[in-house]
């Protein structure tokens, strides 16, 4: 029996325990702090989906972009890496 009671311990508070929760935020905040705190909430919400959204719409257009890097022939990517050699060689002389 006490295996039966034990899950309902973690389900959704119901209408009388929300109202009490309400009751307890009333108290320790005031009614003058709870409207202050819920437009702070909303305001993190809606930077939250802007940020979100922004996001969301630059993947969108760097996927529908073409990579126009990846069309040099190899002589290309040698001639970089050289040159990323020889700089990495010189910061180093530099550094002594």
């Amino acid at each position: 029996m006490v295996l039966l009671s034990y899950p309902l311990l973690f389900e959704m508070p119901g209408g009388g325990e929300l109202l009490i929760i309400l009751v307890v935020a009333l108290l320790l905040f005031g009614g003058k702090k709870i409207p202050e705190l819920m437009r702070g909430v909303g305001r993190g919400i809606r930077e939250f989906n802007d940020a979100k959204s922004t996001v969301t719409k630059e993947l969108d257009e760097g996927m529908k972009e073409t990579p126009s890097r990846h069309t040099g022939n190899a002589g290309d990517s040698t001639t970089s890496a050289d040159s990323n050699t020889h700089a990495s060689s010189t910061t180093i002389s530099n550094i002594d």
